[in-house]
């Protein structure tokens, strides 16, 4: 006789969801405050060059370095997240990628050692890339197959919470170091929220060691139904989400890594903005995305992920020009609600993304699915975006009309993808 399921265990449910909230805030402060240091520092220390545009794009092609290093290691690490489970990996990720950090911070500049220095910053960003992109896959199925099914949209977004609360952290750490620093900060000051990673992923490895593992999984490894080669059956049998997934994440990552990272080098050098304030909008606009990926992702278990995501793919393709707008006005307040703006609206995509990911792909090859999916995205869109746009800037003498349209063509691509895609539980077959 069949028996039915037993409801899960809201208590785990709740624990395994911030489980992954902390944890991906603590991946996301680590990689984030890279994006904000290559903005306002390394273009200074790690690449001198006479014309402070130069600079940034160095700075920014080491930044999509570590996006590069991603898919690799959402192959690698998701292979034996399906295979070995998904909490032994992320203890693992969390660890190395907290090492790669904090040892960013005790890194000698490119006036003490000559080129060593920049050399040693892209390989340590490799390494960090490689283990972040089997992080962000495993740490959104430990919230959403702890959760019950009419409920992954809304687990699954606390796992995103990480992105914001984790820029919010590494913006207001390094306002905090800038503070306390003073004029010495591009001498000793901008090391501090490197070395501060060991605290927190101390933090992070606590929580994570004490959370129960992926009953989904557990369920699969009991009845003998792990994939024998999770990477090859991905690449065979759920390509197509793979694709759908990338495209998806790419405009919304596009337009979120414009957001915290170009406009901070766009605020201080095109518009004269002060440091200050560019980060004062990155930090409003954090909380405002924490809010909006809460009630997206509680809508979406209402309405359905693809229609509450569309609504955010076609915001993000109608706002990239007024976003310009606002920022070109230079307007201290301007400033500050084209950022939030652009942080809440963009929620409406990324809040749903969790459980949307989650829901393409069987159980036996998720983690490798989910992985190679938001990360490729990740690549394409984040990885390039900062240096694009940098590019579109000079090339276009101070314009910033090129930037928008590049991300119009990014939101364009996430709206197509959504279309085709439909429901997403209708590409899963166990």
């Amino acid at each position: 006789m069949a028996t039915t399921p037993l409801a899960p265990d809201r208590t785990a449910v709740r624990k395994a969801a911030f489980a992954s909230a902390v944890g991906n805030t603590i991946e996301l402060y680590d990689f984030l405050i890279y994006g904000t240091a290559a903005a306002v520092v390394f273009n200074h220390l790690f690449f001198p060059a006479g014309d402070p545009w130069v600079g940034a794009l160095l700075a920014f092609a080491t930044f999509g370095a570590g996006f590069f290093a991603r898919p690799l290691g959402a192959a690698v690490i998701g292979h034996f997240g399906d295979l070995v489970g998904r909490k032994r990996m992320l203890v693992i990720t969390l660890g190395v990628t907290g090492a790669c950090t904090a040892a960013i911070g005790v890194l000698p500049t490119y006036q003490e050692v000559g080129v060593w220095a920049p050399l040693m910053l892209v390989v340590l960003r490799l390494v960090q890339g490689f283990f972040l992109g089997g992080e962000q896959g495993g740490a959104v199925l430990m919230a959403v197959e702890h959760a019950p099914p009419h409920r992954h949209g809304w687990y699954g977004g606390w796992t995103f919470l990480g992105s914001p609360a984790g820029m919010f952290l590494a913006t207001g750490v390094f306002a905090a170091a800038g503070a306390v620093s003073g004029d010495q900060f591009l001498v000793w000051g901008w090391r501090i929220p490197f070395l501060l990673s060991l605290v927190l992923v101390g933090v992070g490895l606590y929580v994570r060691l004490r959370l129960a593992e992926s009953p989904e999984f557990a369920r699969i490894r009991e009845r003998g139904e792990r994939a024998r080669t999770p990477v090859a059956e991905v690449f065979t049998g759920a390509w197509r989400q793979v694709l759908l997934a990338a495209g998806v994440n790419l405009g919304f990552n596009t337009f979120i890594f414009i957001l915290t990272t170009f406009l901070l080098t766009y605020g201080t050098e095109a518009l004269g903005a002060p440091r200050d304030l560019m980060l004062l909008g990155s930090l409003c606009g954090s909380a405002a995305q924490i809010a909006g990926i809460l009630l997206f992702a509680h809508l979406s278990d209402r309405l359905g992920r693809t229609r509450v995501m569309l609504g955010g793919g076609i915001f993000l393709a109608l706002y990239a020009l007024p976003m310009f707008l606002l920022l070109d006005t230079a307007e201290p307040a301007l400033i500050v609600l084209a950022m939030c703006l652009g942080y809440a609206g963009s929620a409406a995509v990324f809040g749903p993304m969790a459980a949307f990911c989650a829901e393409l792909f069987p159980t036996r090859v998720r983690y490798t699915g989910v992985s190679l999916g938001y990360q490729s995205g990740s690549v394409l869109g984040g990885g390039l975006s900062p240096f694009v746009a940098t590019a579109l800037l000079g090339l276009a003498g101070g314009a910033s009309w090129p930037i928008a349209a590049y991300l119009v063509g990014g939101a364009l691509v996430t709206v197509v993808c959504l279309v085709i895609t439909g429901d997403p539980r209708r590409w899963a077959r166990e």
